[in-house]
């Protein structure tokens, strides 16, 4: 019926407007026929939507109503996804405006889930309602029917997190997925955060927890909830601990030397409580004492110097004498003399008549008196003078006549590159094999290559051609004073061969300062490096001394000639522990080098021996206190001395890379270093060696941090010649300071899309303490690479090694993991592995015989200067000299040092320096007397070209 009012009105307004259209029959199946969008319009409003449809959701199974109202309506129906809804589905219900007495309907209709899910369009299910009035159609808004779910997984859980106080925490949160989307809601310890009331957490930002400045009131468990209209999520339990890192003190002040006299140390302090580490955090790193040596300056009580003469008799018939208290005078809060500091007495013995006699009189026979003292005491100081003189210029005439030259040349020991000229030999030298004849300033004597001195064993009669090796590259031209004043005489053109098993030199020599010198200066292969746990070695010595060496660990024994009895012969050896050490250093001191065993221990030489022990330190007596330490017989260990100590019983020479140690006794010994400020500075080698896994696609680097010494690199390469691994880059020296910064080595640059290393580990840290106190063991870290397909042969990466704020080295990889197609890397080592005892005369660089002849040289204290002294000196031994006074020859004991320090390059040039400064310093007093003896000689030599 109401359709048939709604038709039969629908007709008039047609024929009054008079056009004609059709409506739809709503009780039929044909739904797809629209409705007019208007009717033409008539007197009265169009209808207008008190009420229109919301978007809803359903949950679970229940359908969702939807409703629509409408003034003035005459009838209201949905359209949903495009299609009418049947007019069966539709609830109605009409009322009246008591306002304006027009008509209002609201109609509802229920969406079920099955209708939701069974529809399957480019848009969400949606629905609109459409009102007729008598002047046509109005339509509402679409609102969308969708199912609401809330999944039970968080895309992210919150992750604990430790940080530092004041650090930034970041809780990330991803909520389930949901419709609608969910809302997030964070808990600390049960309870909810309201980031309104506090300025320091915000929580807006995506879901995620920001707490910019972490307090530690902080800590606890953190929850994130989300929840929507259908159910609530709870995360995992997210625990952040705020925590301190320890923070030193300041220094207390320096205590006072606990030494009251002489040599001590003082120290101080400081605690971990600004702050104390709290909630696990780390304890403060570095040294928490520190010691320096301190010298405290010994009292000296005063002595009187000797009375001085009686004065003159004064007119009052008294002379005075006096003394002071400086003989020596109070230093250091020493006493000050006893007794009077004058005296006076009657000088006529009680005859005093100066009453008797004029004033005037007096006083002229006091200066008559002085007058006569003044001259005589002219007179014999004169005499005196001449006397002194005339000594003085005898001995310097008998010096002269001792010695047969003034210059000594370093011809005599390297065959330098420039030209020497003689002077005239004096007759009566002792010091000469023939003194008689004379030397020939017209020839000029050529002699090949770089020198090899050795000592003629077989008895020939030593002259100077023994003193070269003759090669075949340079021509030197050599006319030398001092290798007369050494008995040569006459040279002539040498060739000849070294002696077999004579130590080798080669060709490699260089030349250049001691520490370049020291450093390894020879090019071996990992191939070469012997791989026997037993890192021993011993011979059996003589008379005649020699060298002991440990292969390519720096560790040496010189054994002088003398140092053994005549007709006796000891087997000594020479070990490098490879245990861990039994010394354990105190503190922050540091292990040095290795642990070296040398003996028999029963064993006594008359002469020093030299004990070279490599060393990691660089030297610095700002920022080092190094000591020498030996192993009792109980296993305990006592210091011998500190480098620095003035002693007689022993003496240490410290050079950049090796300590040289002269001793009397055999033992076990190690070298100890004690920090003295942050900025001392143990020298690590950093090496990498790679090699593949078991899994073809995996490779291994493994990067090494070690001492910079020799057998530390041995130890390494020998373990990794065990395991397949090839080093990959020349290693590197990284300067690590004592200032408690942790140690980062880092993977960077790997090819993308060629290798992947494994999340998290392209950067390890390692602690301070780790690395400054890990003795001899060599600190390891390894990374995993893996190629993405087997075709991947190359592999091209950087290996940064670096100290937070401090020193940093990059290592350059580049290397086929293939092994046909590696490329050995070459690195430094010392070419003594053939070597490791020599016997005899071929163990030492300075023939026997020349040895001799400048121990008797400079043994001998000379009015010139030219003793062992300068000798040192020359030879940048300035330190605790004293040792040398006490021995039987103290230049042969600088010889030894010298043998010692030179053992791997065998370069002469220093001491040949050394002992031409000498001569040009001697020579500078006898020039100037000898010029008119000397000038024709030296015109003549220089006429024919010499």
């Amino acid at each position: 019926m109401v359709f048939n009012q709604l038709h039969e009105m629908i007709q008039r307004v047609q024929q009054h407007e008079k056009c004609v259209f059709s409506f739809p029959s709503l009780s039929g199946n044909d739904n797809s026929e629209a409705l007019p969008e208007s009717i033409p319009s008539a007197p009265g409003t169009l209808p207008h939507f008190m009420e229109e449809p919301d978007d809803a959701y359903i949950i679970k199974s229940n359908p969702i109503v939807l409703r629509c109202k409408a003034m003035p309506a005459m009838q209201i129906f949905f359209k949903c996804n495009g299609e009418w809804v049947h007019q069966n589905e539709h609830v109605s219900e009409e009322s009246m405006d008591e306002t304006t007495g027009l008509k209002v309907r609201e109609v509802f209709i229920n969406v079920t889930r099955q209708q939701v899910e069974d529809f399957h369009g480019p848009e969400d299910y949606w629905c609109q309602c459409v009102a007729w009035s008598h002047l046509g159609t109005s339509k509402s808004r679409k609102a969308s029917v969708r199912i609401a779910y809330l999944r039970k997984n968080f895309e992210q859980d919150p992750q604990g997190k430790e940080v530092p106080i004041e650090g930034m925490i970041v809780l990330h949160c991803r909520p389930p997925e949901g419709v609608p989307a969910a809302e997030v809601e964070w808990l600390k310890n049960e309870e909810p955060i309201d980031s309104n009331l506090d300025e320091n957490i915000d929580t807006r930002a995506d879901h995620n927890l920001i707490i910019r400045q972490a307090r530690l009131s902080d800590s606890g468990n953190y929850t994130c909830m989300a929840a929507n209209i259908v159910a609530k999520r709870r995360s995992m339990s997210a625990t952040v601990v705020v925590y301190v890192n320890g923070g030193w003190s300041s220094w207390t002040e320096w205590s006072n030397c606990n030494a009251r006299c002489g040599r001590g140390w003082q120290k101080r302090s400081r605690t971990c409580t600004n702050p104390a580490p709290l909630n696990g955090g780390a304890f403060c790193e570095g040294m928490s004492v520190q010691k320096i040596t301190c010298t405290s300056l010994c009292p000296v009580d005063g002595n009187w110097e000797v009375w001085s003469e009686w004065s003159v008799c004064s007119p009052e018939c008294e002379h005075l004498r006096v003394r002071e208290c400086i003989a020596p005078p109070p230093r250091n809060g020493g006493k000050y003399c006893e007794g009077l500091s004058q005296e006076s007495e009657n000088c006529t013995e009680g005859l005093c008549i100066q009453d008797k006699k004029p004033l005037h009189e007096i006083k002229s026979h006091n200066i008559e008196t002085a007058s006569d003292i003044a001259l005589y005491s002219g007179l014999g100081a004169a005499v005196i003078a001449v006397a002194v003189l005339v000594v003085g210029v005898t001995l310097y005439r008998r010096s002269q006549s001792e010695y047969g030259v003034d210059v000594i040349d370093s011809s005599a020991l390297t065959g330098g590159f420039q030209t020497f000229n003689f002077k005239t030999v004096r007759q009566g030298n002792s010091l000469l094999l023939n003194s008689s004849m004379q030397p020939d300033l017209t020839v000029s004597r050529t002699y090949s290559g770089p020198i090899c001195l050795q000592d003629p064993m077989d008895k020939e009669l030593m002259t100077e051609s023994s003193l070269f090796n003759p090669l075949s590259d340079i021509k030197v031209k050599v006319q030398s004073s001092f290798m007369v004043s050494l008995g040569v005489t006459e040279r002539a053109e040498y060739h000849g061969k070294a002696h077999s098993g004579t130590f080798p030199h080669g060709n490699n020599r260089a030349f250049g300062t001691i520490q370049a010198r020291n450093k390894a200066t020879y090019i071996q292969n990992l191939s070469s490096i012997s791989t026997t746990s037993e890192l021993k070695t011993t011979a059996i010595f003589g008379h005649l001394g020699g060298r002991l060496v440990v292969p390519n660990t720096g560790v040496s024994l010189l054994i002088p000639h003398g140092a053994i009895p005549e007709e006796s012969s000891w087997e000594i050896y020479l070990a490098i522990t490879q245990k861990e050490s039994s010394l354990q250093p105190e503190g922050t001191d540091v292990l040095l080098g290795p642990e070296v065993t040398c003996g028999p221990s029963d064993l006594s030489v008359s002469t020093p021996f030299a004990l070279t022990i490599p060393h990691c330190a660089e030297v610095s007596s700002e920022h080092w206190n190094i000591h020498l330490k030996k192993r009792t017989q109980q296993g305990k260990w006592e210091e011998v001395m500190s480098v620095e100590e003035e002693t007689t019983s022993c003496y240490c020479l410290l050079d950049p890379y090796a300590c040289h140690i002269l001793l009397n006794s055999f033992g076990t010994y190690a070298l100890i270093g004690e920090p003295i400020s942050d900025c001392a500075i143990r020298q690590l080698k950093v090496a990498v060696f790679g090699c593949l896994s078991c899994n073809s696609l995996d490779y291994n680097l493994r990067v090494y941090c070690m001492d910079n010494t020799p057998c530390a690199f041995q130890e390494v390469v020998s373990d990794e010649r065990l395991q397949g691994g090839q080093l990959l880059e020349e290693p590197k020296l990284l300067h690590f300071k004592g200032n408690t910064f942790s140690l980062q080595i880092s993977v960077l640059d790997i090819p993308p899309f060629l290798w992947r290393i494994k999340p998290f580990t392209a950067c390890q840290e390692v602690p301070f303490s780790r690395v400054w106190c890990s003795g001899q063991k060599p600190l390891h870290c390894a990374f995993s690479l893996e190629r993405y397909t087997p075709a991947t042969t190359q592999l091209s990466c950087k290996i940064c090694v670096r100290q937070v704020k401090g020193h940093e080295q990059i290592l350059q990889i580049q290397t086929s993991i293939l092994e046909n197609e590696r490329e050995t890397i070459a690195f430094f080592a010392h070419d003594d592995s053939n070597f490791p005892a020599q016997m005899g005369p071929k163990a030492f660089k300075i023939p026997y015989s020349i040895r001799q002849r400048i121990c008797a040289t400079f043994d001998t204290p000379n009015a010139k200067g030219k003793d062992w002294q300068m000798l040192a000196q020359k030879n940048s031994i300035n330190r605790n000299l004293s040792y040398f006074a006490t021995q039987s020859s103290p230049s042969a004991v600088i010889l030894d040092l010298w043998e010692a320090r030179h053992q791997h390059d065998g370069d002469l040039d220093s001491l040949a320096c050394a002992l031409e400064e000498i001569g040009r310093t001697h020579s500078k007093i006898s020039d100037i007397t000898e010029t008119e003896i000397e000038e024709p000689d030296f015109n003549y030599s220089r006429q024919n070209g010499l």
